[in-house]
């Protein structure tokens, strides 16, 4: 585990997994039990990614791929900055919709910028110096996803193909890190999820004498 206060717990996922419930469940459950928690996303986990996130989002612009990849990098390190560090710095546990996994994912799957252009320009030490405790995928097939959302935003709207490609670099991501990505049927109940979630959340928390 890594050399800090607080636990760092990511969730990630095809769009229309379910991510946003069960972060909202996570966070409710520990802070129920008193846990210091705190609730964040990517993108627009601060003021200045909330701008991004519309940016990002928004189905009118057309954006291209390596403007797209700098932006959510734009937001994510103004989210590290302003949220992640510190709130970890404090003892919190801190729990995040997306976060590097989804830039491998959809810029490098999805949008097919080479891994090594990535790997040059997230070479800083506000990107390399912090991983994620443990990581949630909620795996699900595409053709269920899409029929899932209402209201697609930009990157929902992508086809199938594009959506496929983020499926199956996602689970090649829990096949080359088995003991932080923990992956879950998203087909599964709302229910059995989420109590997978919280007891395996409950382990770690055991795990890394976290109090």
């Amino acid at each position: 585990m890594n050399n800090k206060p607080g636990i760092f717990i990511t969730f990630e996922g095809v769009e229309g997994s379910g991510k946003s419930v069960q972060t909202n469940f996570l966070y409710n459950e520990l802070h129920k039990k008193g846990y210091n928690v705190y609730l964040t996303r990517e993108p627009g986990g601060t003021d200045a990614g909330k701008g991004i996130r519309d940016i990002l989002l928004n189905t009118v612009n057309e954006i291209n791929s390596y403007t797209e990849l700098f932006l959510y990098l734009a937001d994510r390190s103004q989210h590290i900055v302003e949220v992640i560090k510190p709130y970890l710095l404090q003892g919190a546990i801190v729990i995040s919709d997306r976060f590097f996994d989804s830039t491998i994912a959809y810029q490098k799957a999805g949008r097919r910028i080479p891994k090594e252009e990535i790997e040059e320009i997230t070479d800083f030490k506000i990107f390399k110096e912090l991983e994620p405790d443990l990581t949630f995928l909620l795996d699900l097939a595409p053709e269920f996803a899409q029929e899932r959302v209402e209201n697609p935003d930009r990157i929902e709207r992508e086809n199938i193909e594009f959506h496929t490609r983020v499926r199956n670099e996602y689970i090649e991501l829990a096949r080359m890190n088995p003991e932080r990505i923990f992956v879950i049927d998203a087909l599964d109940s709302i229910e059995n999820i989420s109590n997978i979630i919280k007891r395996t959340t409950l382990d770690l928390i055991k795990e890394v004498n976290y109090e």
